[in-house]
């Protein structure tokens, strides 16, 4: 079986066989048929041997193959199928099979098929490995096992050269002291500079490398060094030696190593950048911890106002009005103020005065006894009476009734209600923290709401400010959000692009944190 190449764009040969049991097709030097071509991946396909068939079979999401006009992923192929990839033009055959090169030395064309199934294993293999350590021993054991070393190391660098990672085998104590010096080692440096893999068959009489630092020190008779290299990216080295003359390594070796590191590569690369991506997130969770004040985010000074303020009055019974838009976060804080408090153990209760009807709130309010109204068949306790001993926060106060501010009022001056139908008081030990998204010294000037209860509630005042004033709060808190939910909904998004915190810091943000959220 064999590719034909029909267009130009493909190095040096007219002609490629398809022997192997995997044969690979890219951009790179290392690939069995190399297309040099700006939209070709540097590994863009390979073509397995299955029984007595080929599959070609993409070998990333970005890659394209076109077979006979159609656009695939993957697919069998037969004799006279035209496959494009890039701007060449291949022809697959299944005439006139050509045989490999290099199969008559120590390592035999079975071994070789035998070595490129084990790539496929191998493959599998890396996959289920996450960290970057695990992924090194498993390259280096695997390469070892299948070369027949006696010795290897692998070395990661960052991008100044500096060492990260390293895994050895069969290296002595006293020799693996030197693994990271290795890195300027004239075998490492010329596979590094020309990003190929090289062999030094019989390195103790070879002209250039004799006199090498890891031949010397490692006591090696035969050498083979690959670089580590993923979308044109150096990653590092791994390095085989054999210390037995009747052991040297052939070309047959290399071309069994040189998919393993490639494919090795690209995985290795892809766990980096989930460390990476891990790093990130814990950086996110620190920055965020920093910004937050109990379940609160914030850091702008409007903010950080209201933070020194509900610490100075946590403490205290005084009743506090919290007056912002909507969605600013207002029972956030209250239960900040609670949560802060003497009274942290006891009850928080909520109470939305615009959400109930008139008619039913004071009963909400106080409780009623039995009889008291129509559907009224058992007494009840108020949230005042459930709040004994805790907070009561009354949201939305603007929306109260008037009738009803009175007997309000009298409760919070008195520390005393009386339930609906029922004559009796009954004490109640309690703190008040109210909220509003409409300005109450406004109401009470137009008559909406009465003078001596605002000034009854309103003994501090903390005045929440929008969204849209809070600054570089706006892209702390789309963030916290983003985190959050992409964990809730196994989502891959991981941040913003600075178009979209663009459009967010203009947005007008009328709904605030809560319009952010949803």
């Amino acid at each position: 079986m064999k590719l034909l190449v029909q267009s130009p764009g493909v190095t040096s040969k007219p002609v490629y066989p398809v022997v192997h049991a995997i044969t690979t097709v890219g951009s790179s030097k290392e690939n069995d048929v190399t297309i040099l071509d700006p939209g070709v991946e540097e590994f863009h396909a390979q073509i397995i041997h299955q029984g007595g068939d080929c599959k070609l079979q993409c070998a990333s999401r970005r890659a394209k193959v076109e077979i006979n006009g159609s656009w695939v992923k993957a697919a069998l192929l037969k004799h006279g199928d035209e496959i494009r990839i890039g701007n060449c033009l291949l022809v697959f055959s299944t005439e006139a099979e050509i045989p490999s090169e290099g199969t008559g030395e120590n390592l035999t064309q079975t071994r070789a098929i035998a070595g490129y199934r084990e790539l496929v294993d191998f493959s599998a293999e890396l996959m289920q490995c996450a960290v970057v350590e695990d992924l090194l021993q498993a390259l280096l054991d695997r390469l070892v096992q299948l070369t027949d070393a006696t010795k290897g190391f692998v070395v990661l660098t960052d991008q100044e050269g500096q060492f990260r990672h390293e895994v050895a085998r069969n290296i002595l104590k006293g020799e693996g002291d030197t693994l990271t010096s290795h890195l300027s080692d004239s075998i490492v440096q010329k596979a590094l500079e020309t990003g190929e893999a090289l062999i030094v068959r019989d390195a103790l009489h070879d002209t250039e490398f004799s006199s090498s630092a890891s031949v010397v020190n490692l006591r090696l008779c035969s050498v083979m060094c690959a670089p580590l290299i993923a979308r044109g990216e150096t990653l590092g080295v791994i390095y085989l030696g054999n210390d037995s003359i009747a052991n040297l390594f052939h070309e047959s070796s290399l071309s069994l190593v040189k998919p393993f590191v490639a494919q090795a590569s690209l995985i290795i690369r892809n766990a980096q950048l989930l460390d990476e991506l891990k790093t990130d997130n814990e950086q996110l969770r620190e920055t965020l911890e920093s910004f937050k004040f109990g379940n609160i985010i914030g850091s702008c000074p409007s903010m950080m106002d209201i933070f020194r303020k509900v610490e100075k009055i946590a403490t205290t019974d005084i009743s506090v009005l919290i007056e912002g838009e909507t969605g600013t976060g207002k029972e956030l804080i209250a239960l900040e103020l609670h949560a802060r408090s003497n009274r942290s153990k006891g009850p928080f209760i909520v109470i939305n005065c615009g959400a109930i009807p008139e008619n039913l709130l004071e009963s909400e309010l106080f409780g009623h006894i039995r009889g008291a109204f129509t559907g009224a068949v058992a007494t009840k306790i108020g949230k005042f009476q459930a709040a004994n001993g805790g907070t009561l926060f009354l949201d939305e106060l603007g929306e109260m009734p008037l009738q009803l501010q009175v007997k309000l009022l009298r409760a919070l001056q008195d520390r005393q209600v009386t339930k609906v139908g029922d004559s009796r008081q009954e004490k109640v030990d309690i703190r008040v923290v109210a909220a509003t998204n409409k300005t109450l010294s406004k109401e009470v000037k137009e008559g909406r709401f009465r003078e001596d209860l605002y000034y009854r509630l309103n003994v501090v005042a903390l005045n929440l400010p929008p969204l849209r004033e809070r600054g570089g709060d706006i892209e702390v808190i789309a963030r916290y959000f983003l985190q959050r939910y992409a964990a809730e909904f196994s989502s891959k998004a991981t941040d913003f692009s600075k178009e979209c915190v663009a459009a967010m810091r203009k947005h007008e943000w009328s709904g605030n944190i809560r319009e952010m959220e949803n």
